[in-house]
């Protein structure tokens, strides 16, 4: 299953069509910011969509500008799918992302800072201390913060210093204190220690003083006999898109782990200052970091705001969303029952994080692990937490004797490191490791089981949406499929075995598969949906998803939609799909669900005059998952688990907080939104309905 060609795409960019996937992204983040400025949610979560705004678009400029960049610098032509040039998306995001910033301070400073305050939690200057707290602060600089200080100068006998990827960085200008007064001037760069809490807490409960603070207020003991003239922050964001030629790489560890170096010491793709900073220093630090003047933005300050995300966890229950505990599956609700038994009476349906992700798929894989019945698991780990608890259950089966293979994807975007060391101790311990695939990352959730029973070998598995990750499991809805189905089964099995060998597998009976079949697939039942239609026959189509981007889809919907099909997308993310767009996709609506969860799920409903189908899995409709991914969705064929299905997807179709993609490409958000509740919240409320109904068996 090596990585395809890109199949033939639109005859010539068109604006008309298609919306900008970069600005398309950033009104997604947008959003996120519009939850912080939303006074409808509670103080700390707000807080909590600020920093989440932040580090996403810390991300956007290290994958998507850093991207841009390197095409730019590699000299390709190639237009976007709306018609735009490198050059022009790169200065489209530059003017996109600049009000955006300025509203992210305004609201902090305006809005949530002073709020904060009222609710007893202070982000206090320095300079404002008191003497009993200056002294606390005093203290913890020399006890703490002054021995892993490294101040670095700047001179002909020192260059300017390496600065690492996001780092926190101090610039210092000095001069040298002489008797007659005045004297030679110099620059020192100090780094923050990323071991240390940005927010230093001082006595008083809820309250902090900023670590440059700290540190700024004692920069005389670092600099004894010199004059402290100027100090500011600043930051660097280095580009994280390093292109590799896999199919030239002899060792895809190795590869991987010159990629890490290279992306290190990537060029940088964002400077950011302090308005306040004198222009000497901003020159030295333009010219130092080799930046662009247009990837220089000057900021209000605080650098670096996804550090609120440590604020946004302080024990204030009264300033956060009700708190919501995972329920354990009615039918797995039963701890000594057997989990295989269970899957055995029928197919079972979980939804994280409305029930428990460690009382279903974690028992599933530490049932199998001490299981003497079990003689094989199988899984695929894209993104993981760092205290897995697959890790030691797939470790304790291969100690007792079991076939344990684990196929760990180390191209994992920013997990590249982690997931190295964890296929490395999987392999310590025995397990059979598979480090990913020449020219594909495999972002397909899979695990199976073999187990012995009485009628033979029997086969379980589970295929999700989601990552096998225990922490992001609470954080993000997603589905998951347990199933014994033998015609289900038996596509995994193929599949498992073309990830770890040699098999070429050309089609499969029941899974979608990329890079294989799933785009086929998809065309195939749009256009059977346009067939309904032309024949007079009821059509819908419902497609949620994070993002849309595919062009090849795309067409298929707009000519679906000119059909007369009626399509619903449900798109966290960005999309390049333009709805509502007369004679183009006047059937076709678009709407983004955003709340306290980040939606993660897969679900692609097809009505087909009646015999419906529904699918669930791990790809977006994007280029990227169909032909450079090997990914699995799986039917859903249960009765009781396509209504439940039907039921999210009907309540994310009838949000009120939704916000609905326009013709122009702009997204709106009714303005009577509150009267209703948000989807998240009628999913809550019906999940503890179902627990408080379903017999327990």
């Amino acid at each position: 299953m090596a990585a395809r060609e890109p199949k033939s795409k639109s005859p010539a960019p068109d604006a008309k069509l298609f919306v900008n996937r970069e600005l398309s992204w950033l009104d997604f983040n947008d959003r996120v910011l519009q939850l912080a400025q939303d006074k409808a949610n509670p103080l700390l979560e707000r807080v909590k969509f600020l920093a989440i705004f932040a580090s996403n678009l810390d991300e956007f400029f290290m994958k998507r500008v850093g991207g841009l960049q390197r095409q730019r610098t590699d000299k390709l032509a190639e237009r976007s799918l709306d018609g735009m040039t490198v050059d022009e998306q790169l200065d489209a995001v530059h003017t996109r992302v600049r009000p955006m910033l300025s509203e992210m301070y305004r609201l902090w400073f305006d809005d949530l800072h002073p709020a904060l305050k009222k609710k007893g939690i202070g982000i206090r200057r320095y300079e404002t201390l008191g003497t009993a707290e200056k002294t606390f602060a005093d203290d913890f600089f020399r006890r703490q913060v002054f021995p892993i200080l490294t101040p670095l100068a700047v001179d002909p006998g020192h260059p300017f210093p390496f600065i690492s990827n996001l780092s926190r960085s101090m610039g210092v200008m000095l001069e040298v204190n002489l008797p007659g007064g005045g004297g030679a001037r110099s620059f020192c760069r100090i780094k923050l220690p990323e071991n240390l809490p940005r927010w230093v807490p001082l006595p008083e409960a809820g309250n902090f003083v900023p670590l440059e603070g700290v540190i700024a207020g004692n920069l005389q003991s670092l600099f004894p006999g010199m004059t402290v003239l100027e100090h500011h922050l600043f930051r660097v964001t280095r580009n994280a898109d390093i292109e590799m030629d896999e199919e030239d790489a002899d060792d895809l560890l190795a590869m991987v782990t010159e990629e890490l170096r290279k992306r290190r010491l990537a060029g940088v793709v964002r400077l950011e200052l302090p308005e306040a900073m004198g222009e000497e220093m901003k020159q030295l630090l333009i010219e130092g970091t080799d930046v662009d003047p247009e990837d220089v933005y000057l900021v209000r300050g605080p650098i670096d705001m996804d550090d609120l995300m440590a604020l946004s966890l302080l024990d204030r229950p009264d300033l956060k969303f009700k708190p919501w505990t995972p329920l354990v599956p009615p039918r797995l609700a039963d701890e000594d029952a057997d989990f295989f038994s269970v899957i055995r009476t029928g197919d079972l349906l979980v939804h994280h994080p409305y029930e428990s992700f460690s009382a279903s798929v974690e028992r599933f894989i530490k049932t199998a692990a001490h299981d003497p019945k079990v003689l094989a698991i199988k899984m695929t780990l894209y993104r993981t937490s760092s205290d897995s608890p697959f890790v030691p259950a797939l470790i304790r089966a291969a100690e007792m004797g079991k076939q344990v293979a684990v196929l760990v994807e180390i191209k994992a975007r920013f997990d590249e490191q982690r997931n190295v060391e964890l296929a490395q101790k999987l392999e310590k311990a025995g397990v059979h490791v598979v480090y990913g695939m020449v020219g594909l990352k495999t972002h397909s959730k899979l695990a199976m089981v073999v187990r012995e029973e009485p009628d033979g070998l029997r086969t379980y598995c589970h295929i999700g949406t989601g990552n096998y990750n225990s922490k992001t499991a609470t954080l993000y809805t997603d589905l998951g499929l347990f199933t014994c189905n033998t015609l289900i089964t038996a596509d995994v099995i193929e599949l498992f075995h073309h990830l770890t060998g040699r098999s070429v597998k050309a089609d499969y009976g029941k899974l979608l598969v990329a890079p294989v079949n799933m785009r086929d697939r998809f065309l195939l039942m749009l256009r059977r949906e346009i067939d309904h239609a032309k024949a007079g026959r009821k059509t819908h189509v419902i497609a949620k998803m994070n993002a849309l981007q595919d062009d090849l889809l795309i067409h298929a919907l707009y000519d679906a939609s000119k059909a007369g099909v009626q399509i619903d997308l449900i798109v966290r993310g960005f999309c390049c799909l333009r709805a509502g767009v007369p004679g183009l996709s006047d059937n076709i609506r678009v709407r983004s669900v955003l709340g306290r969860f980040l939606e993660h799920t897969r679900v692609y409903y097809f009505h087909n005059a009646g015999q419906e189908e529904f699918y669930i899995g791990s790809a977006d409709w994007m280029v990227r998952n169909l032909d450079y991914r090997v990914e699995a969705i799986t039917p859903i064929e249960d009765a009781q688990h396509r209504a439940a299905i039907r039921d999210i997807l009907d309540a994310s179709l009838t949000d009120p907080n939704a916000w609905t993609l326009q013709p122009d490409g702009t997204w709106q958000r009714p303005p009577t939104r509150r009267e209703a509740e948000h989807t998240q919240e009628v999913l809550m409320r019906r999940t503890l309905d179902a627990a408080a109904r379903q017999p327990r068996i």
